[in-house]
Protein backbone atom coordinates (compact mmCIF):
# COMPACT_ATOMS: atom_id res chain seq x y z
CA UNK A 1 0.00 0.00 0.00
CA UNK A 2 3.13 2.51 0.82
CA UNK A 3 3.88 1.93 -2.91
CA UNK A 4 0.66 2.58 -4.33
CA UNK A 5 0.47 5.75 -1.87
CA UNK A 6 3.61 6.87 -3.52
CA UNK A 7 3.03 6.61 -6.87
CA UNK A 8 0.13 8.15 -6.87
CA UNK A 9 1.96 11.17 -5.23
CA UNK A 10 4.08 11.31 -8.22
CA UNK A 11 1.39 10.88 -10.42
CA UNK A 12 -0.67 14.37 -8.51
CA UNK A 13 2.83 15.64 -9.07
CA UNK A 14 3.69 15.26 -12.77
CA UNK A 15 0.31 16.36 -13.65
CA UNK A 16 0.56 19.29 -11.61
CA UNK A 17 4.04 19.93 -13.63
CA UNK A 18 2.03 19.48 -17.34
CA UNK A 19 -0.70 21.23 -16.26
CA UNK A 20 1.73 24.50 -14.97
CA UNK A 21 3.91 23.95 -17.91
CA UNK A 22 1.07 23.79 -20.66
CA UNK A 23 -0.05 27.35 -18.47
CA UNK A 24 2.98 28.61 -18.75
CA UNK A 25 3.43 27.90 -22.25
CA UNK A 26 0.33 29.42 -23.27
CA UNK A 27 0.69 32.89 -21.93
CA UNK A 28 4.73 33.05 -23.84
CA UNK A 29 2.90 32.60 -26.93
CA UNK A 30 1.89 36.34 -27.07
CA UNK A 31 4.82 37.49 -26.03
CA UNK A 32 6.65 35.02 -29.12
CA UNK A 33 4.07 35.98 -31.81
CA UNK A 34 5.34 39.66 -31.77
CA UNK A 35 8.62 38.33 -32.77
CA UNK A 36 10.03 37.60 -36.40
CA UNK A 37 12.77 35.03 -36.28
CA UNK A 38 14.92 34.53 -38.53
CA UNK A 39 15.58 31.21 -37.36
CA UNK A 40 12.33 29.69 -36.53
CA UNK A 41 13.15 26.61 -35.29
CA UNK A 42 15.92 27.54 -32.83
CA UNK A 43 15.79 29.05 -29.40
CA UNK A 44 18.00 29.59 -26.27
CA UNK A 45 16.04 29.47 -23.04
CA UNK A 46 16.96 31.13 -20.09
CA UNK A 47 16.63 30.58 -16.34
CA UNK A 48 16.68 33.81 -14.37
CA UNK A 49 17.78 33.88 -10.89
CA UNK A 50 21.33 33.21 -10.51
CA UNK A 51 21.88 32.87 -14.14
CA UNK A 52 20.51 35.90 -15.87
CA UNK A 53 20.45 37.80 -12.49
CA UNK A 54 22.68 38.05 -9.39
CA UNK A 55 19.93 36.39 -6.39
CA UNK A 56 16.27 35.79 -6.85
CA UNK A 57 14.11 38.24 -8.82
CA UNK A 58 11.19 37.54 -6.30
CA UNK A 59 13.58 38.08 -2.99
CA UNK A 60 14.15 41.94 -4.73
CA UNK A 61 10.74 41.94 -5.88
CA UNK A 62 10.18 41.87 -1.80
CA UNK A 63 12.75 44.27 -0.77
CA UNK A 64 10.74 46.49 -2.85
CA UNK A 65 7.55 45.88 -1.80
CA UNK A 66 8.78 46.11 1.78
CA UNK A 67 9.71 49.46 1.13
CA UNK A 68 6.05 50.31 -0.27
CA UNK A 69 5.12 49.05 3.20
CA UNK A 70 3.82 45.58 1.54
CA UNK A 71 5.00 44.22 4.84
CA UNK A 72 7.46 44.73 7.13
CA UNK A 73 11.19 44.37 7.21
CA UNK A 74 11.37 42.36 10.12
CA UNK A 75 8.80 40.00 8.03
CA UNK A 76 11.42 39.96 5.11
CA UNK A 77 14.84 39.67 7.15
CA UNK A 78 12.49 36.54 8.45
CA UNK A 79 11.61 35.21 5.24
CA UNK A 80 15.47 35.75 3.79
CA UNK A 81 17.05 33.88 7.11
CA UNK A 82 14.36 30.57 6.08
CA UNK A 83 16.13 31.05 2.59
CA UNK A 84 19.68 30.37 4.27
CA UNK A 85 18.59 27.29 6.25
CA UNK A 86 16.36 26.22 3.15
CA UNK A 87 20.21 26.59 1.04
CA UNK A 88 22.37 25.06 3.81
CA UNK A 89 19.45 21.71 3.69
CA UNK A 90 20.02 21.83 0.13
CA UNK A 91 16.98 19.20 -0.32
CA UNK A 92 13.47 19.96 -1.44
CA UNK A 93 11.39 17.48 -0.05
CA UNK A 94 7.67 17.30 -0.62
CA UNK A 95 5.95 18.41 2.15
CA UNK A 96 8.11 21.70 2.12
CA UNK A 97 7.50 22.48 -1.46
CA UNK A 98 3.65 21.83 -0.73
CA UNK A 99 4.21 24.33 2.20
CA UNK A 100 5.30 26.87 -0.38
CA UNK A 101 3.18 26.30 -3.01
CA UNK A 102 0.08 26.91 -0.31
CA UNK A 103 1.55 30.03 0.90
CA UNK A 104 2.19 31.38 -2.41
CA UNK A 105 -1.55 31.08 -2.98
CA UNK A 106 -2.53 34.17 -1.03
CA UNK A 107 1.09 36.49 -2.55
CA UNK A 108 -1.01 38.74 -4.90
CA UNK A 109 -4.55 37.75 -4.05
CA UNK A 110 -7.03 40.75 -4.01
CA UNK A 111 -4.51 42.79 -6.15
CA UNK A 112 -5.02 43.94 -9.74
CA UNK A 113 -2.74 42.31 -12.88
CA UNK A 114 -2.34 46.26 -13.37
CA UNK A 115 -0.74 47.08 -9.48
CA UNK A 116 1.78 44.41 -9.84
CA UNK A 117 2.56 45.04 -13.16
CA UNK A 118 3.26 49.07 -12.37
CA UNK A 119 5.20 47.90 -9.34
CA UNK A 120 7.32 45.72 -10.98
CA UNK A 121 8.12 48.24 -13.09
CA UNK A 122 9.54 50.55 -10.66
CA UNK A 123 11.24 47.86 -8.55
CA UNK A 124 13.19 46.08 -11.86
CA UNK A 125 14.38 49.96 -11.98
CA UNK A 126 15.80 50.45 -8.61
CA UNK A 127 16.50 47.14 -7.60
CA UNK A 128 16.82 44.66 -10.42
CA UNK A 129 18.69 46.16 -13.79
CA UNK A 130 22.14 46.81 -11.81
CA UNK A 131 22.42 43.11 -10.65
CA UNK A 132 21.58 41.68 -14.27
CA UNK A 133 25.51 39.42 -15.41
CA UNK A 134 26.37 41.42 -18.61
CA UNK A 135 28.07 37.94 -19.47
CA UNK A 136 24.47 36.14 -19.34
CA UNK A 137 22.58 39.06 -21.28
CA UNK A 138 25.58 38.54 -24.08
CA UNK A 139 24.73 35.25 -24.40
CA UNK A 140 21.16 35.87 -24.90
CA UNK A 141 22.38 38.86 -27.32
CA UNK A 142 24.08 36.08 -29.55
CA UNK A 143 20.45 33.83 -29.87
CA UNK A 144 19.18 37.10 -30.76
CA UNK A 145 21.50 38.28 -33.34
CA UNK A 146 21.57 35.03 -35.49
CA UNK A 147 17.53 35.62 -35.88
CA UNK A 148 16.39 32.94 -32.75
CA UNK A 149 14.10 33.90 -30.26
CA UNK A 150 15.40 33.89 -26.29
CA UNK A 151 13.02 33.01 -23.43
CA UNK A 152 13.38 33.34 -19.86
CA UNK A 153 12.27 30.38 -18.07
CA UNK A 154 11.48 31.43 -14.20
CA UNK A 155 9.24 30.11 -11.28
CA UNK A 156 8.96 33.34 -10.72
CA UNK A 157 5.48 34.98 -11.47
CA UNK A 158 5.14 34.87 -15.19
CA UNK A 159 4.34 39.00 -15.13
CA UNK A 160 7.51 39.62 -13.02
CA UNK A 161 9.59 37.36 -15.69
CA UNK A 162 7.54 39.10 -19.01
CA UNK A 163 9.16 42.61 -17.51
CA UNK A 164 11.87 41.29 -17.01
CA UNK A 165 12.22 39.65 -20.88
CA UNK A 166 10.87 43.32 -22.16
CA UNK A 167 13.28 45.25 -20.12
CA UNK A 168 16.22 43.51 -21.28
CA UNK A 169 14.65 42.93 -25.08
CA UNK A 170 14.25 39.18 -25.59
CA UNK A 171 11.18 37.44 -26.81
CA UNK A 172 9.36 37.03 -23.89
CA UNK A 173 9.27 34.60 -20.49
CA UNK A 174 7.56 31.18 -19.45
CA UNK A 175 6.85 31.75 -15.28
CA UNK A 176 4.41 30.47 -12.47
CA UNK A 177 0.81 31.65 -14.26
CA UNK A 178 -1.15 32.68 -10.98
CA UNK A 179 -5.10 32.42 -11.71
CA UNK A 180 -6.98 35.87 -13.24
CA UNK A 181 -10.68 36.81 -12.71
CA UNK A 182 -11.64 40.46 -13.96
CA UNK A 183 -8.31 41.94 -13.84
CA UNK A 184 -7.37 40.53 -10.10
CA UNK A 185 -5.54 37.79 -8.91
CA UNK A 186 -7.55 35.14 -7.06
CA UNK A 187 -5.07 33.38 -4.77
CA UNK A 188 -4.72 30.44 -6.50
CA UNK A 189 -1.94 29.08 -9.12
CA UNK A 190 -2.72 26.95 -12.48
CA UNK A 191 -0.64 24.09 -11.71
CA UNK A 192 2.28 24.55 -9.67
CA UNK A 193 5.19 27.04 -9.64
CA UNK A 194 7.08 26.85 -12.53
CA UNK A 195 9.95 25.03 -11.03
CA UNK A 196 12.09 21.57 -11.80
CA UNK A 197 10.15 18.95 -14.08
CA UNK A 198 7.53 21.83 -14.68
CA UNK A 199 10.07 24.17 -16.92
CA UNK A 200 11.06 21.08 -18.87
CA UNK A 201 7.07 20.72 -19.72
CA UNK A 202 6.87 24.14 -20.44
CA UNK A 203 9.64 24.59 -23.06
CA UNK A 204 8.27 21.36 -24.69
CA UNK A 205 4.60 22.74 -24.97
CA UNK A 206 5.91 25.56 -25.82
CA UNK A 207 8.40 23.79 -28.89
CA UNK A 208 5.08 22.51 -29.86
CA UNK A 209 3.08 26.08 -30.14
CA UNK A 210 6.38 27.39 -32.12
CA UNK A 211 7.63 24.52 -34.37
CA UNK A 212 10.97 24.60 -32.06
CA UNK A 213 13.90 21.78 -32.84
CA UNK A 214 14.59 21.32 -29.13
CA UNK A 215 17.88 18.85 -30.48
CA UNK A 216 18.80 22.42 -32.07
CA UNK A 217 18.04 24.71 -29.03
CA UNK A 218 19.92 25.80 -25.79
CA UNK A 219 19.25 26.04 -22.54
CA UNK A 220 21.11 27.64 -19.38
CA UNK A 221 21.10 27.31 -15.69
CA UNK A 222 23.17 27.86 -12.44
CA UNK A 223 20.83 24.67 -10.63
CA UNK A 224 20.94 21.20 -10.43
CA UNK A 225 17.07 21.59 -9.92
CA UNK A 226 16.88 22.52 -13.49
CA UNK A 227 18.38 19.35 -15.26
CA UNK A 228 15.21 18.24 -16.46
CA UNK A 229 15.44 21.57 -18.54
CA UNK A 230 18.93 21.19 -20.05
CA UNK A 231 18.10 17.42 -20.83
CA UNK A 232 15.11 18.65 -23.07
CA UNK A 233 17.54 20.78 -25.13
CA UNK A 234 20.20 19.58 -27.87
CA UNK A 235 22.95 22.18 -25.87
CA UNK A 236 22.66 22.86 -22.09
CA UNK A 237 24.95 25.18 -20.67
CA UNK A 238 26.24 25.36 -17.07
CA UNK A 239 25.85 29.06 -15.78
CA UNK A 240 27.30 30.13 -12.60
CA UNK A 241 26.71 26.73 -11.48
CA UNK A 242 26.33 24.86 -8.37
CA UNK A 243 28.54 22.51 -7.40
CA UNK A 244 26.29 19.47 -8.29
CA UNK A 245 25.73 21.02 -11.89
CA UNK A 246 29.11 21.57 -12.41
CA UNK A 247 29.78 17.85 -11.73
CA UNK A 248 27.45 16.84 -14.02
CA UNK A 249 27.59 19.49 -16.62
CA UNK A 250 31.87 18.47 -16.95
CA UNK A 251 30.81 14.39 -16.58
CA UNK A 252 28.63 14.97 -19.93
CA UNK A 253 30.90 17.42 -21.43
CA UNK A 254 28.25 20.43 -21.45
CA UNK A 255 29.52 23.91 -21.82
CA UNK A 256 30.14 25.76 -18.58
CA UNK A 257 30.37 29.69 -17.93
CA UNK A 258 31.07 31.40 -14.79
CA UNK A 259 30.39 35.04 -14.62
CA UNK A 260 31.28 35.16 -10.76
CA UNK A 261 34.20 37.72 -9.32
CA UNK A 262 35.09 37.06 -5.88
CA UNK A 263 32.55 35.48 -3.40
CA UNK A 264 30.99 32.32 -4.82
CA UNK A 265 27.05 32.83 -5.70
CA UNK A 266 26.42 31.11 -2.16
CA UNK A 267 28.07 34.05 -0.68
CA UNK A 268 26.62 37.09 -2.57
CA UNK A 269 24.01 37.00 -0.14
CA UNK A 270 20.47 35.88 0.38
CA UNK A 271 19.16 35.88 -2.56
CA UNK A 272 21.54 33.16 -3.95
CA UNK A 273 19.01 31.02 -1.86
CA UNK A 274 16.77 28.38 -3.05
CA UNK A 275 14.02 27.64 -5.40
CA UNK A 276 11.31 30.50 -6.04
CA UNK A 277 8.50 28.38 -5.11
CA UNK A 278 9.99 28.70 -1.66
CA UNK A 279 10.74 32.15 -2.02
CA UNK A 280 7.13 32.79 -3.46
CA UNK A 281 5.98 31.33 0.07
CA UNK A 282 8.38 32.88 2.16
CA UNK A 283 6.81 36.30 0.43
CA UNK A 284 3.60 35.41 1.10
CA UNK A 285 3.83 34.80 4.46
CA UNK A 286 5.14 38.07 4.89
CA UNK A 287 2.06 39.35 3.69
CA UNK A 288 -0.01 36.70 5.33
CA UNK A 289 1.45 38.83 8.59
CA UNK A 290 0.73 42.08 7.60
CA UNK A 291 -2.90 41.21 6.53
CA UNK A 292 -4.08 39.98 10.19
CA UNK A 293 -1.63 42.82 11.87
CA UNK A 294 -4.15 45.53 9.99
Amino acid sequence: MPRLIDMAGRSRSRDSAVQAGLASAAVAEVEASLAVPLDPHVAGFFDVDNTMMQGASIYHFARGLAARDFFTWRDLAAFAWKQVAFRIKGVEDPAHMEEAKQAALSFVAGHSVAEVVGLGEEIYDELMAERIWSGTRALAQLHLDAGQRVWLVTAAPVELASLVARKLGLTGALGTVSEVKDGYYTGRLVGEPLHGPAKAEAIVALAEKEGLDLSQCSAYSDSANDLPMLSEVGHPVAVNPDATLKRIARENGWEIRDFRTGRKAAKIGVPAAASAGAVAGGIAVGLSMRRKRS
